[in-house]
């Protein structure tokens, strides 16, 4: 598994941006996906992540309305659709996979070291 996120830049609040994390190596097919995001000084947290076995979803309380998470089999890509993107929104969002807690039904989102992989961040920057 190797994950490349893109689709971070600069947007005024009220704005929406989607964000992609693609499988260059194309193995991550039996892997549950998620977001994570971290602002200066924060700690990462989760935002969203989809599991593998019946793509249960998971929101944070603060993206919630706002954002999809969604993914593509065929070409290996998980999305997060931002809209709505909020000042409060500015970190750099990771992508990660992983084929533990995270494969199965979601009940409440699997932390950080459960997942196995993690991709390279991309900036968010919300503008007010």
């Amino acid at each position: 598994v190797q994950l490349q996120a893109s689709g971070g830049g600069l947007v005024q609040a009220g704005g929406s941006l989607r964000l992609s994390c693609t499988d260059s190596k194309r193995t991550s097919s039996n892997h549950g996906m998620g977001w994570f995001r971290q602002a200066p000084g924060k700690e990462r947290e989760v935002v969203s992540c989809i599991s593998y076995s019946d793509n249960t979803k998971y929101y944070t309380d603060s993206v919630k309305g706002r954002f999809t998470i969604s993914k593509d089999n065929a070409k290996n890509t998980v999305y997060l659709q931002m809209n709505s993107l909020k000042p409060e929104d500015t970190a750099v969002y990771y992508c990660a996979a992983g084929v533990g807690s995270i494969v199965a039904p979601i009940t409440n989102p699997p932390p950080a070291d459960e997942y196995d992989y993690w991709g390279l961040g991309t900036l968010v920057t919300v503008s007010s």
